[in-house]
């Protein structure tokens, strides 16, 4: 049997990933023969890049379809429709034999440092599953691997044989840090991965991680819903909303001059410790109404239009298009600011 050629596109250079048109869909079955009488669409039609050494963050509300779409960049979801390249590679089209070897470059860090973790299985054992199932060390060079990763994340040999239940919150995430780096990854998703931690332990991981960027010249797609980590750690960021992209760019100009309503919505509800800056927020704060709309049912034309406080009859209607507003910086032209 011949062989089928590999999918490949050609790409930038310092594209690590590029994903297009990125749907997913899950099924609503009902009655005693399970026939599908709806679909979730909980992703539909995203399109990013994710640069070399650089942090993207995905940000909105929950339920826009945030960790779905970091499941399906990795593949632990197939997705519906559209399609995944990693370095020029499709991630889609690949067999799960090869798709085996991609992996070990492609990590996830969870969001709950403690569910995440077997509490069956010592610390060494956790680090070093990936080294094992990749036959990338074994024996002593093992121990000393997961050693070394331990004190790459702030930890110690001592804590080699000590099980999730003996470490503090941040430090069970610093297992899931050193476990995500075993393979020498290029990209790591990170699933809302300082969201369960106290603030000041939030702060230490981040440091962490973004030492370790410079250090390794590590990717992140940063999955979160707290705009004030995405400020101190991302690059560039898009902004979903029902499943949909609303507006992508570098973070400076997202935060400093944002360009689609619900982006204000989002940014101006982010507290801060800085009185002047707190009392600006506040006086322009803009208010959104109602609860974001089932991903079963969404609303025709723009989605953000039953609680966009410009919504104008059109919006209702028109399907907004993903403009360039500058080089660099795009959003959902939609009929009520395009």
């Amino acid at each position: 049997m011949s062989a089928v050629a590999e999918p490949v596109i050609e790409t930038d250079a310092d594209v690590l990933m590029r994903v297009v048109d990125l749907q997913m869909h899950f099924p609503i079955k009902r009655g005693l023969l399970q026939r599908t009488v709806g679909h979730v669409r909980a992703v539909d039609g995203v399109s990013f890049e994710i640069r070399k050494g650089k942090t993207l963050a995905l940000v909105g509300e929950s339920g826009c379809g945030k960790t779905t779409t970091g499941r399906c960049v990795l593949r632990l979801l197939e997705p519906t429709a559209g399609s995944v390249y990693f370095e020029g590679r499709s991630m889609v089209d690949i067999e799960r034999s090869e798709l085996r070897g991609l992996r070990k470059r492609l990590q996830i860090i969870f969001q709950d440092p403690f569910s995440s973790l077997d509490p069956r299985m010592s610390t060494l054992d956790l680090v070093s599953e990936g080294l094992e199932i990749h036959d990338m060390a074994s024996g002593q060079a093992r121990i000393d691997r997961v050693a070394e990763l331990l004190d790459m994340v702030g930890l110690s040999r001592r804590d080699l044989h000590k099980f999730p239940h003996q470490f503090s919150g941040g430090q069970r995430q610093r297992i899931g840090v050193a476990r995500a780096l075993a393979t020498d990854p290029d990209l790591i998703v990170c699933d809302e991965a300082v969201s369960a931690l106290d603030v000041s332990i939030q702060a230490q991981v981040l440091n962490l991680l973004k030492d370790l960027q410079t250090e390794l010249g590590l990717a992140y797609l940063f999955i979160t819903h707290d705009l004030n980590v995405v400020r101190y750690i991302a690059d560039e960021v898009v902004v979903m909303y029902l499943g949909q992209i609303v507006e992508q760019g570098p973070t400076e100009q997202i935060f400093n001059d944002p360009i689609h309503p619900y982006t204000k919505a989002l940014l101006s509800a982010v507290p801060s410790v800085d009185p002047d800056v707190a009392a600006e927020r506040a006086a322009n704060r803009v208010m959104l109404e109602g609860d974001v709309p089932s991903p079963s049912n969404p609303p025709s034309g723009c989605r953000f239009h039953t609680r966009c406080p410009n919504a104008t009859p059109e919006c209702s209607t028109v399907e907004p298009e993903i403009r360039e507003f500058r080089p660099g910086h795009s959003a959902a032209a939609c009929p009520c600011f395009a």
